[in-house]
């Protein structure tokens, strides 16, 4: 009889240690912190201990995600005040970037739009846009996070001009004096022209920190960003 075989059996005859008592008292198993031998009981208790901490451990994972989410919620909320208040179509590139840095601790954030009402293509939110980006933009079905690889949108970070915003510095160097890390690109889109509508604006944030927007974060929070912000600048499109 091998192991498997008695542990098939023992699975099979859950009984066995009630009628026989007396030899589940004299079970003896190594102990994994020690060279001592415990009982059976003993051994199950410390499994059981070892189960308990790691549910707790799960536990404190899950209420840290839970408040993670409601902060960000509550920042959303926020942010889309600020936006929704702002009446003035040449202000509301800035108030969204100026927004999404004040309120989420972005350190650089920044818009372009391109294909919008005649009326606002001298503003600079419309220009410094190539037809690389346009065709980034168009392919992007999803927000970007990851390193900066040398995007041309990342240059707008930091650009002395209403559609670009920078968290104020610390002590030491400023975030516009360290190179962009990692950065979030996010295509905006008419909402009511459906998903697969191109183009006509990217929002990009970037971070010195490299880990700030990294592959493989949840991207729920920067969709939503994505589609309050093109919903508000919709109304910069022709008519």
């Amino acid at each position: 009889m091998n192991p498997r075989d008695v542990a098939d059996y023992l699975l099979d005859n859950p009984d066995f240690f009630v009628e026989h008592a007396e030899v589940l008292g004299t079970i003896r198993l190594s102990n994994p912190h020690g060279k001592s031998a415990v009982s059976l009981q003993e051994r199950q208790m410390e499994m059981l201990r070892d189960k308990n901490k790691q549910l707790e451990r799960r536990l404190a994972e899950l209420l840290r995600y839970g408040h993670e989410n409601d902060s960000i919620s509550t920042k959303f909320n926020r942010w889309t005040v600020r936006v929704i208040a702002q009446r003035d179509p040449y202000v509301l590139p800035a108030t969204i970037t100026n927004g999404l840095c004040e309120v989420f601790d972005v350190p650089h954030a920044a818009l372009r739009l391109w294909d919008i009402n005649e009326a606002y293509r001298q503003a600079d939110f419309a220009r410094q846009v190539g037809e690389e980006v346009r065709i980034f933009a168009n392919n992007l079905t999803s927000p970007y996070c990851g390193a900066n690889s040398d995007f041309a949108a990342a240059q707008w970070l930091g650009a002395p001009n209403s559609a670009s915003a920078t968290v104020a510095p610390n002590d030491g160097p400023s975030d516009t004096e360290r190179k962009v890390e990692s950065v979030s690109l996010i295509a905006l889109r008419d909402p009511q022209a459906g998903p697969d509508a191109p183009t006509f604006g990217l929002l990009v944030m970037g971070s010195p920190d490299a880990r700030r927007f990294h592959d493989g974060m949840a991207t729920d929070f920067l969709m939503q960003i994505g589609a309050l912000a093109s919903a508000a600048l919709s109304r910069l499109l022709p008519h």
